[in-house]
């Protein structure tokens, strides 16, 4: 049998399932009123769409994710600092970053001359076990084609290794 939080959680999926996916922000800000001790639950089991900003000190767009968030900073892939800025935030070794820089670079060349747009953003970080390591590689691309019958649409794509 089901604890009420678990018919809470089940019953909020529920409502998300059948909501339109182009006001997933709008419908889990609203639930997460309605129902505020499911916050967590509901942040880490539905899929939001990916946001971007923008680095002040490179001036470069980069994604923002779970993966390059330090509490309510997000971490540049293209400078290494956190927005807003922290001391003490998450950032991977420095030979890490290194490859991570690499990556950015790489993966970035690959999105524009695949995706022909968009933006691209990897994150590295060190496991506990000595010499290992994962990460994230992100791409979200806007489209907009009339031509296609496409007035405003985008995806997402999160791949973690």
């Amino acid at each position: 049998m089901e604890s009420k939080s678990e018919e809470q959680l089940n019953a909020a999926l529920n409502i998300m399932r059948r909501m339109p996916p182009s006001e997933i922000e709008y419908n889990l800000s609203g639930l997460i009123n309605l129902v505020p001790e499911l916050t967590d639950n509901l942040l880490q089991t539905i899929d939001q769409p990916l946001q971007q900003a923008k680095d002040s000190s490179t001036g470069r767009s980069y994604l923002l994710c779970d993966y390059n968030r330090d509490g309510d900073s997000f971490r540049s892939p293209w400078s290494n600092k956190y927005d807003p800025p922290i001391e003490d935030g998450f950032k991977p070794s420095s030979q890490l970053r290194k490859l991570e820089e690499k990556c950015n670079v790489v993966f970035d060349t690959y999105r524009e001359l695949y995706y022909e747009g968009g933006i691209s953003s990897v994150y590295l970080w060190d496991q506990e076990e000595e010499g290992s390591f994962a990460g994230c590689f992100l791409i979200k691309k806007e489209v907009k084609e009339p031509q296609r019958h496409v007035n405003n649409g985008s995806w997402d794509s999160i791949h973690i290794v």
